[in-house]
């Protein structure tokens, strides 16, 4: 089964005395390869508009614990990025502790459900 969300929308966030306008982007695939195809493309549009900056939210599943490939992308289009794993990968089997991604991230957050999103959202905002 195939699920993909594309969605785009820009807003702004106002957070006591800051405001951002920033805009998103959703990709939820459970293919590998369009990972790595959202990734290249957000690389060749950077290319295009060298003030376009890029942060990403990355919830690879079990992407994370598997996929050379989606490291060897990431690392390729010098992403910057935070690792989000809705469980607490610490507390599941012994091989899902570590991720091909995690050591290359700029954090990583397992196991606060979906605030997971919210937190890397805020730490991203909180770079800018």
């Amino acid at each position: 089964m195939n699920f993909k969300v594309h969605t785009s929308f820009e807003f702004e966030v106002v957070e006591s005395e800051q405001s951002y306008n920033v805009q998103l982007h959703f990709h939820q695939t459970n293919n590998e390869h369009e990972l790595i195809t959202t990734l290249h493309k957000s690389f060749f549009d950077r290319l295009e508009d060298p003030e376009v900056e890029d942060y990403f939210i990355i919830n690879p599943a079990a992407f994370g614990h598997t996929s050379v490939a989606l490291r060897d992308a990431l690392l390729g289009v010098e992403a910057r990025f935070v690792e989000v794993h809705l469980s607490n990968i610490h507390k599941r089997e012994a091989f899902r502790h570590h991720t091909y991604l995690q050591d290359i991230a700029q954090g990583v957050i397992c196991g606060l459900g979906a605030k997971g999103y919210i937190l890397a959202l805020n730490y991203w905002l909180d770079a800018l």
